[in-house]
């Protein structure tokens, strides 16, 4: 991702695998140096949280705030940072108003999560979502996700992204979402040492424009899970446009 600027903000979804890399190491630390190489102001998480007992954090809070994140309050456990193992993390620029967890449509434990979000005073929506492996309730999952988001009583611009589980490039499966949002693609990020599938996909509303958008492939996030991050720059509006020359 290009440097941050008072114009825009960053944004990665990450799959971090419970922060298991290829290697099979449980390496948290490992995680947060590939969320500092990306540079990005708000990380969605998925797979943050272990999916058993308790459903502890598989990044240890004291790490998280030691590397200056904060975390969106939408954790039911008492150790944990997300839920269905969607987080949403920003740094210290971005204001935290509220989180939200959104219910969705299920055979197996999934769910997503809701922020809203101020940055220099403009409001922000962020929802991160991990759906369904085996794609027979994804498009109920995509119409209740899009339902969450309408049903908000305020309005604001909106990034919805996470793991999809939709290989394909242009699917028809996630037709509900396209409708009402536009489709980045930010490229092919699983699996993490020869990514082919687009598993990890970004939707914005008309209001946010897309500067840029791809996948972070650095050496040490082709390691650290067995998926890459996907990040986007975006601008809301309202933020300081750069003076002409």
């Amino acid at each position: 991702m290009t440097a941050a600027s008072p114009e825009t903000f960053g944004v990665v979804s990450y799959n971090i695998r419970k922060a298991i890399g290829a290697d099979r190491r449980h390496d948290p630390e490992r995680i947060m140096r590939v969320l500092a190489e990306t540079g990005a102001d708000i990380a969605v998480l998925q797979e943050a949280d272990r999916r058993l007992g308790e459903r502890h954090s598989a990044l240890p809070a004291g790490l998280v705030a030691e590397a200056g994140w904060q975390v969106v309050p939408v954790s039911t456990a008492r150790n944990g940072i997300g839920w269905h193992g969607n987080a949403i993390l920003v740094s210290p620029r971005v204001e935290i108003l509220r989180g939200e967890r959104l219910k969705l449509p299920m055979l197996e434990p999934r769910g997503a999560v809701l922020a809203d979000l101020a940055i220099d005073g403009h409001p922000l929506r962020i929802v991160g979502a991990h759906l369904d492996l085996s794609g027979l309730w994804r498009p109920r999952q995509l119409k209740a996700l899009v339902g969450h988001v309408h049903a908000q009583d305020e309005e604001r611009p909106t990034l919805i992204t996470g793991d999809f589980n939709e290989w394909r490039r242009e699917p028809s499966g996630l037709l509900h979402l396209v409708r009402h949002f536009e489709h980045v693609r930010p490229g092919p990020s699983f699996p993490a040492r020869w990514p082919v599938g687009h598993l990890d996909r970004m939707f914005v509303s008309a209001d946010l424009a897309v500067e840029q958008a791809a996948v972070h492939a650095s050496r040490l996030a082709a390691l650290a899970s067995d998926h890459l991050p996907v990040w986007a720059r975006l601008r809301l509006p309202g933020l300081r446009q750069p003076e002409e020359s």
